[in-house]
């Protein structure tokens, strides 16, 4: 099957004439590319497009999303969701798992940490290859510390991703943001999935500093918010930036604007403070917009 559909199959799938087709195109209706002159209709994003529209009594309604944020687990988030009482429901597994659910309208938000090696972004290049045919915008949350999480007093003397090599090490599942990222600065050292000893994965930021408190693992890569709450010792490796991916009618629904308010007020700022690894100052900017 073709990724891409022509301006006559688009015609014949909505069962319109092509000028109508162009006419949609070009009023930014309907997801759509033009290469070498030529109209063409993303299959991917035009299946995405339809799905968001329902005819009923000859009016067109959005798919309703309920009020859940996905994604990936971040700490700080966490507890401002609990804490300003916003009724948004949670279901973190992953950065990726998120975006899909996301995208099949299970939630409303989806957080994410997903570095674009090739283009050195964060964030950006997934959410703008994968759901640029749903009217979202993409907001920065936090920069986070991320790095090597160890026992109390680095016994091991780990000091960079390159002392990892024959440690016991506690991988997140595949589709998470971090674990991307580990993969990814283990591949800079030259090591590879046999130079450490990988223990089950861990299913959250929370689980992996857990795995190194009982002596399961020598060494996690995770926040140093979490680091500080275990009472573990935490060697820094980068900073990566979380954001929001927010679908835009809900930003504007009395939920996640209880959030938003909340997030600038002074308890807030100071839990930041106190967790530690977090730098908030640029919340709120929109980092992506996407073009429907």
């Amino acid at each position: 099957m073709d990724k891409y559909l022509t301006t006559k199959e688009l015609a014949e799938l909505l069962r319109l004439k092509e000028r109508k087709v162009y006419d949609m195109a070009a009023a930014g209706e309907v997801p759509c590319t033009r290469a070498t002159g030529k109209l063409l209709f993303p299959r991917e994003a035009v299946d995405a497009w339809l799905a968001q529209h329902t005819e009923t009594n000859g009016f067109v309604a959005l798919r309703q999303r309920p009020n859940v944020v996905l994604g990936s687990h971040d700490p700080l988030l966490e507890w401002a969701l609990r804490e300003c009482r916003c009724n948004l429901a949670t279901f973190f597994d992953s950065s990726r798992d998120g975006l899909e659910r996301f995208n099949e309208f299970e939630g409303v938000v989806a957080g994410l940490h997903v570095y674009g090696v090739n283009s050195e972004e964060w964030n950006v290049p997934l959410v703008s290859a994968t759901s640029s045919a749903f009217p979202v915008v993409l907001i920065e949350w936090a920069w986070r510390k991320r790095g090597l999480i160890v026992a109390t007093g680095n016994p091991l003397k780990v000091k960079n991703v390159a002392g990892l090599k024959s440690r016991k090490v506690v991988p997140r599942q595949a589709t998470a943001g971090s674990q991307i990222l580990l993969e990814n600065e283990l591949a800079k050292e030259g090591l590879g999935p046999d130079d450490v000893t990988l223990v089950t994965p861990a299913l959250s930021e929370s689980d992996a500093a857990l795995a190194v408190q009982s002596g399961h693992a020598d060494a996690a890569f995770g926040l140093a918010s979490l680091a500080a709450q275990h009472r573990l010792d935490f060697v820094p490796v980068l900073d990566e930036r979380f954001d929001l991916l927010i679908d835009r009618r809900s930003f504007f629904e009395p939920p996640l604007q209880k959030l938003f308010a909340f997030t600038q007020t002074e308890s807030f700022k100071a839990k930041a403070a106190d967790l530690g690894g977090y730098d908030i100052s640029n919340l709120g900017q929109v980092r992506y917009n996407a073009p429907h």
